[in-house]
């Protein structure tokens, strides 16, 4: 049984705003610290799918999200890890740049599906979009070093890892879409449920719901990034492709199960509104660096044109 060891942070303000590559600070505006104490990481005998890498606030038989047809049941059948068992295997947090004041969270090997988590460094508090199936009290205490978290927002369930574990070992919220509710592993305190179309959580950073993918499909909008250009994260409810041009619209990515075009022309026009430059996708290096909206809008187009073709 680990002994709940906490960190204590005295520092109230930093100036920096990304990592290099080779792991030094880049000179950059100033930025609010967190000034709560970040605690040891304690759910690490919780059961995680080996497949979709959520956690689960007890055992079970099977993974729900994993049964559904967006997902899939590992070809060896139902398999389980925890957070003990990844650490004792070798796993370890993994933090590089991913942008302009954007810094990407993940886990060497990686977890399950293996998409990375994004740290928004915001002078008003840095916000954790996604989560990985991984953390431990190191990469607990690097992200603090980094300014800590003031909130954590998820876009959909097959990202939600161990938000659960992040959310009380930062003492911060978790922001769920409510049409997503059911899914939830891991239910806390930690976790709020939002309703309704666009809801604000930080100065400049609004999430959306999209609504492709799932009913829940968040998308997080951020106004004031360090381009002053906008920025749009989508995990993968507006997919950046290989092609980082591009973006795609999949009601399940494994599957190829395209997303209906009803859904894609409501998440169109919520996302009209707001002006964005760079995409931050679901996997490292999905990124669209220039002219975002423009290329959401040209891959709605070119998807549509396919799934409505009437001819031959």
């Amino acid at each position: 049984m680990p002994v709940p060891v906490s960190v204590s942070v005295s520092v109230s303000v930093s100036v920096s705003v990304s990592v290099s590559p080779s792991g030094e600070f880049l000179e950059g505006e100033v930025l609010v610290s967190s000034s709560k104490r970040v605690a040891s990481v304690t759910g690490v005998q919780l059961p995680i799918c080996s497949t979709c890498g959520v956690q689960y606030g007890a055992p079970r038989a099977d993974c729900p999200i994993c049964l559904d047809e967006r997902q899939y049941v590992g070809w060896d059948g139902q398999q389980w890890t925890t957070l003990a068992e990844l650490r004792a295997g070798g796993r370890r947090g993994r933090l590089a740049e991913e942008g302009p004041g954007v810094i990407g969270v993940g886990a060497v090997p990686s977890v399950a599906v293996g998409q990375r988590a994004l740290l928004i460094r915001s002078p008003s508090g840095n916000v954790l979009w996604d989560c990985v199936g991984y953390l431990d009290d190191d990469l607990a205490a690097e992200i603090e070093d980094l300014g800590g978290i003031s909130a954590i927002a998820v876009s959909h369930p097959h990202f939600y890892g161990v938000m659960t574990e992040w959310g009380r070992a930062f003492d911060v919220p978790v922001y769920v879409h409510a049409a997503d509710r059911d899914w939830v592993g891991r239910p806390d305190p930690v976790i709020e449920y939002w309703t309704g179309d666009t809801h604000r959580i930080a100065p400049g950073m609004t999430l959306i719901n999209a609504g492709t993918h799932f009913a829940g499909g968040t998308v997080l909008h951020w106004a004031d990034d360090p381009e002053k250009r906008g920025a749009l994260f989508s995990g993968d409810i507006f997919m950046v492709v290989m092609d980082r041009r591009w973006v795609s619209f999949m009601y399940s990515i494994p599957n190829f199960i395209p997303e209906r075009p009803s859904t894609i022309r409501r998440a169109l026009a919520l996302v009209e509104p707001f002006p964005f430059e760079r995409i931050y996708g679901a996997f490292w290096g999905r990124v669209v660096s220039a002219d975002g909206a423009a290329a959401v809008q040209r891959s709605a187009e070119r998807y549509l044109r396919f799934v409505t073709e009437s001819g031959s």
